[in-house]
C-alpha cells in the first residue's frame, strides 16, 4: 500500500521460539497477552553489540515496542521489534537444569500449538503460560507436576479437557477405573471400549488436583503415580493436537528436588513418553550449542520457512 507508515504498539509477551534470518536478525515467535501469538523480526540481535539480544531469548517474559499492523490488514504479516524491556527473563534460571530447561521447552511448543491462528487474542493461555514458567523458576513444585498441570489446563482452555469425575461417553458420575483417550477421559463399565487403560486410582486423583490447583494432594503422590499420570496427559493432548510433541520425549521424568530439598539419586526417564517413534531427528532440538541438524522442521507450525531453524534448542537455533 503506497504510503503507509507502519504502527507503532505496545505490549507484554512470552518468547516461544526464536530462529535465524540472514546473518544477524533473527524472527521471535511470541504469545503476546492482548494479540495472540505473532512473530516479529528482531534486527541485529545476533551482533555482539546488540542492545536488546539477551531479552529476547526462550522463556523470557518481556514489554516490547512492535512496528506493523496489529490487526494484520496492512503490509507484512512480520512485525519488526523496535524496543524491547526484561520483566522476568526466566530462561536464563534454565540454562542448568536439564528437566527445568526440557519443560519449558514442551510449555512454550505446546503454548504455540494450541495458538494456531496468529493474531488471535489469547489472554488466559497467556497468563497461564507465564503462571507455569514462574514456577518453573521458583522450584517449589515437581517439574514434571508443574508440567502436566500446565498440559491439563491448557487443553481446559481448548475445550479438551479429559473427564474425571463422571463417564465420558454417557455423563454416569463417579469415580470410573478405565481411561479412554479416544474416548475423552475416564470411562463407565458399559462404555468402555477395547483397549482403554486401567490406571490406578491415585493416578486419576492426582489429574483432578493438577487441574483445580490442588498441590497438597499433588506433592504428596509418588513417582510411579506421577509416571502414569504424565503417560495419560501426554497421551491426551497429542490425540487433539493429531500430531506429537517433539520436545515431551526429551523431558526429564525423574523426580526433580522441590527448592531447599537435597536431589534424590537416579537417572531420568528422557525416553518415557514417545507416543510415535523415538527422539530420531529431534535429538538435536535441545542440543545447547548445537545446529538445528535434521530436526529442523520439527517445531515449524503452519510451514513458517524462515531459515528452518528449530524452535527449542537452548539457544533457539544460535
Amino acid at each position: 500500500m503506497a504510503g503507509y507508515r507502519r504502527q507503532l504498539y505496545r505490549d507484554d509477551a512470552v518468547v516461544l521460539r526464536v530462529q535465524k534470518l540472514g546473518e544477524s536478525d533473527r524472527i521471535i515467535t511470541l504469545l503476546t497477552r492482548r494479540h495472540g501469538r505473532l512473530r516479529a523480526v528482531a534486527r541485529g540481535v545476533r551482533r555482539t553489540m546488540s542492545k536488546f539480544g539477551a531479552r529476547l531469548e526462550p522463556f523470557g517474559h518481556i514489554d516490547l515496542q512492535l512496528a506493523g499492523d496489529p490487526k494484520g490488514n496492512h503490509g507484512s504479516s512480520l512485525h519488526t521489534v523496535s524496543q524491547v524491556e526484561g520483566i522476568n527473563l526466566y530462561g536464563k534460571r534454565f540454562l542448568g537444569d536439564y528437566p527445568r530447561y526440557t519443560a519449558a521447552s514442551a510449555i512454550a511448543e505446546t503454548a504455540e500449538r494450541l495458538t494456531p491462528i496468529e493474531r488471535e487474542p489469547s489472554l488466559r493461555l497467556f497468563q497461564l503460560t507465564v503462571g507455569a514458567l514462574k514456577a518453573l523458576s521458583r522450584g517449589e513444585h515437581d517439574t514434571t507436576l508443574v508440567l502436566d498441570a500446565y498440559l491439563l489446563r491448557g487443553m481446559a482452555l481448548a475445550g479438551w479437557a479429559p473427564a474425571l469425575t463422571a463417564c465420558a461417553v454417557c455423563g454416569t458420575p463417579g469415580r470410573h477405573r478405565a481411561f479412554s483417550v479416544p474416548a475423552g477421559g475416564a470411562v463407565c463399565p458399559d462404555c468402555r471400549p477395547p483397549g482403554a487403560a486401567h490406571p490406578a486410582p491415585a493416578t486419576i486423583d492426582l489429574m483432578s488436583a493438577l487441574t483445580t490447583g490442588d498441590w497438597v494432594v499433588a506433592d504428596a503422590t509418588d513417582t510411579g503415580v506421577r509416571r502414569e499420570c504424565s503417560g495419560l496427559v501426554a497421551a491426551h493432548l497429542q490425540w487433539h493436537l493429531e500430531r506429537a510433541l517433539r520436545s515431551l520425549p526429551l523431558v526429564d521424568r525423574s523426580t526433580t528436588p522441590v527448592a531447599g530439598t537435597v536431589p534424590p539419586p537416579g537417572g531420568g526417564g528422557a525416553g518415557m513418553l514417545r507416543p510415535r517413534g523415538d527422539a530420531g531427528s529431534g535429538a538435536a532440538m535441545l542440543r545447547p550449542g548445537g545446529d538445528a541438524g535434521s530436526g529442523a522442521a520439527m517445531l515449524r507450525p503452519g510451514g513458517d520457512a524462515g531459515s528452518g531453524a528449530d524452535g527449542t534448542s537452548k539457544e533457539r537455533a544460535e
